[in-house]
């Protein structure tokens, strides 16, 4: 069915901004304020569902109460009486999106890339505060505004909507899974610190123009969150301050408890960081992580473009094996410094089987929350830079490869 012209009487639709597997965003002229506007149509098959409206309902005015210059604001919503349609009327923002910028250059100006999460920071706390988590915060989510150059965030709420609706379209973006937080994706609640680790995923992508962890399917993704630590910022692009490399890695702590407490000290970790700085919670948490500056972080760093290739290609992994909370685990070394008895190492491997088989359950558990979540949470207007779509049957074949690897590992 097409979309109507009018909305309400007084939103006149002038041309279609973007759209996804829950609504379509249109700009469109206010005739009463005389004013540019983006109206938000839900898509048709979300409206059957009166629990998942009564929840977009209370979502799109818990965002209309949030005023603050790095938050989009949101005017409007309703159902128009004549289409049927439900909407959300919000500030436009001239500008591109993040996703937008990353597609035309790759990555960021270390300058530009501080300023943008630094006002991401100022907009999610003044959400927090109010008691309101994001849940979605991804660079198709980041708008810049073109006259002013602030960014503002966009879409609040939206996901906390879609969370238990199972009408919501299949057309997930797959890039979209990488900022989703190790709670969010194992379906545990979303709060701050969730919001916090999808910047931290966004600020890694604009200084490298890669994502943490660089994947092709739901299965290597898993494997990658449980198995392996994130490479330093630096390893991608040496000239990155270590300061500033260790902030954005402590947003990427595992636990949340290891991250930030708020955005705006995440915020002044970053300012601090550009000057060459650490700040005494960045400290803290690095140090309880592991992630302090070492020789082998700056051999990491210099290493060349064709030397990674060549690691890549071999599959060797890229950094030391980690506890779940980051931290690098030391070798294991035989008391007395001489060889293991043959019991003590008939033992140790059937251990350490056991312990594959369970790390094994662990990402085939950790893959499908991850698509649930991906099915369950995902909204269009812009996701992952230059990623395509999947379909269901691509995420059946997902899983499918998951039970296949499980079988050839608990052999």
């Amino acid at each position: 069915m097409a979309a109507p012209r009018e909305i309400m009487g007084r939103y006149r639709l002038e041309g279609r901004l973007g759209a996804g597997g829950m609504s379509t965003v249109f700009l469109a002229t206010d005739r009463v304020l005389e004013r540019p506007v983006a109206v938000k149509l839900l898509a048709e098959h979300l409206a059957e569902d009166e629990d998942f409206v009564a929840r977009f309902r209370r979502e799109a005015l818990a965002a209309a109460r949030l005023q603050h210059p790095n938050i989009v604001q949101v005017f409007d919503s309703g159902e128009d009486a004549d289409s049927r349609r439900h909407f959300i009327v919000m500030e436009f923002v001239d500008g591109p999106s993040c996703a937008d910028v990353l597609r035309d250059q790759k990555r960021l100006e270390i300058d530009d890339a501080v300023k943008i999460v630094r006002d991401a920071c100022h907009g999610l706390d003044y959400a927090h505060r109010a008691g309101v988590v994001h849940r979605d915060v991804k660079p198709g989510n980041l708008l810049v505004a073109q006259e002013t150059g602030a960014t503002k965030l966009a879409d609040f709420g939206i996901a906390k909507a879609a969370e238990q609706t199972r009408l919501t379209q299949v057309g997930a973006v797959l890039g979209t899974a990488a900022y989703l937080s190790p709670e969010q994706a194992s379906g545990e609640e979303a709060g701050p610190p969730s919001d916090i680790y999808s910047l931290g995923v966004c600020a890694y992508q604009f200084l490298t123009g890669r994502l943490p962890h660089e994947y092709s399917s739901l299965t290597e993704l898993a494997l990658k969150q449980i198995e392996q630590s994130v490479d330093p910022v630096a390893a991608h692009r040496p000239e990155v301050p270590s300061e500033l490399d260790r902030a954005i890695l402590v947003c990427l702590a595992r636990d949340p408890a290891d991250r930030y407490p708020t955005t705006v000290e995440l915020a002044r970790a970053l300012d601090a960081g550009l000057e060459g700085r650490d700040t005494e919670v960045t400290q803290r948490l690095a140090a309880g992580m592991g992630v302090e500056e070492t020789e082998a972080t700056h051999a990491l760093a210099d290493m060349t473009a064709p030397t990674q290739a060549l690691r890549t290609r071999r599959g060797a992994p890229v950094s030391a094996p980690t506890t779940g909370r980051g931290t690098p685990v030391p070798p294991r070394v035989p008391a007395g410094g001489g060889v293991p008895d043959r019991r003590e190492g008939s033992q140790s491997e059937r251990k350490r089987g056991l312990g594959r088989f369970l790390a094994v359950l662990a990402v085939l558990m950790a893959a499908v929350a991850i698509t649930l979540a991906l099915l369950n949470a995902n909204d269009g207007g812009g996701g992952g830079a230059g990623v395509e779509p999947v379909d269901r049957g691509e995420v059946d074949q997902q899983i499918d490869g998951l039970k296949q690897f499980l079988r050839e590992h608990q052999r």
